[in-house]
C-alpha cells in the first residue's frame, strides 16, 4: 500500500514538473494543391532547399521552433542557424520570414496560397489545412 501512495505521489509530482509538449502540425493555405506531405518535402523549404513554398517561421525562443525542427529536418536548433547563416552569407537564399507565435502563422499562411508554416494543433482553424501532423 505505502509502494502504490508513493507512486501515485511520483506521478503526480512528474506531470506536474514536466512541461506539456506542443503537437506540431504543419499548414498551408486551404487553396493550395497540397493535401499532405512528408517530413523531407517539408524540410526542403525550412531548409532553404526549395523556394516553390514561403515557409513561415516562428521565434528562436519559441519551443515549438525547437520542436518542429528535432521532428521534421532531425536538427536542433543551432544546426538550422548555422545552415541559415550559411545560404544567407553566400547569398543562395534568404531566411525565412519569422512571426511571432502559432496564431501569427496561421494568419500568415491563410493570406498567401503559397505559403507554408507549422504551429500548435490548437492553433488550427478554417482558415489553413493540415498536411502534417509531427509525431
Amino acid at each position: 500500500m505505502h509502494n502504490m501512495s508513493l507512486s501515485f505521489v511520483l506521478a503526480a509530482i512528474l506531470g506536474i514538473a514536466l512541461p506539456a509538449r506542443a503537437e506540431v502540425v504543419v499548414v498551408v493555405n486551404p487553396n493550395a494543391p497540397e493535401a499532405s506531405m512528408t517530413k523531407e518535402e517539408i524540410a526542403q523549404y525550412f531548409l532553404g532547399k526549395s523556394g516553390a513554398l514561403v515557409p513561415i517561421d516562428q521565434p528562436e525562443s519559441a519551443p515549438i521552433r525547437a520542436e518542429f525542427y528535432k521532428k521534421v529536418a532531425d536538427k536542433d536548433p543551432s544546426q538550422v542557424k548555422a545552415l541559415w547563416s550559411k545560404l544567407v552569407f553566400t547569398g543562395r537564399a534568404t531566411m525565412p520570414k519569422e512571426v511571432a507565435n502559432s496564431a501569427d502563422v496561421r494568419k500568415a499562411v491563410a493570406a498567401n496560397p503559397k505559403a507554408i508554416g507549422y504551429i500548435d494543433r490548437s492553433a488550427v482553424d478554417a482558415t489553413v489545412k493540415v498536411v502534417y501532423a509531427a509525431p
